[in-house]
């Protein structure tokens, strides 16, 4: 039976649930040979309520369970401005993705929230630290899009 995820903005309410996905994150990246991408207390629970009120927050939801989190929005992201051994495949509008996550006990609920993102704008940028050795196979499957 294929999971039936939907993509909701995240409210007030989800935030202790966001955060224990997040560290739950630390520790999956740690354990993966990736212990400084995101280091304790980050993100902050005042980065996402930031990030939360200006609607840039959103939820990946399976019936009632959050399996995944992650930060969207469409604009110039000024971390994105200069790249080093590469190229943008354009400079054309774009919409951006941070901090994504899941629980893990939701099978392509990372995936499903990359390809909602995709399906708001059709042009995506979105980073990973060079020891995300997880993200960076991934990413493979994605970078055909």
């Amino acid at each position: 039976m294929r999971t039936e995820y939907r993509i909701e903005p995240m409210v007030l309410d989800q935030l202790d649930q966001v955060m224990k996905l997040y560290d739950n994150a630390r520790k999956f990246m740690a354990d993966h040979g990736n212990p400084t991408q995101w280091p304790e207390g980050y993100p902050s629970r005042e980065m996402i309520i930031r990030d939360l009120e200006a609607g840039h927050m959103f939820v990946c939801m399976s019936g009632r369970d959050l399996g995944a989190v992650f930060f969207y929005r469409t604009g110039r992201e000024p971390d994105y401005e200069n790249i080093w051994d590469g190229d943008w495949l354009d400079q054309e509008p774009y919409g951006v993705v941070h901090r994504i996550t899941s629980g893990g006990g939701h099978k392509g609920a990372a995936s499903f929230c990359l390809n909602w993102a995709w399906e708001q704008c059709g042009n995506l940028k979105i980073d990973t630290h060079r020891d995300n050795g997880v993200m960076h196979k991934k990413n493979q499957k994605i970078v055909a899009m």
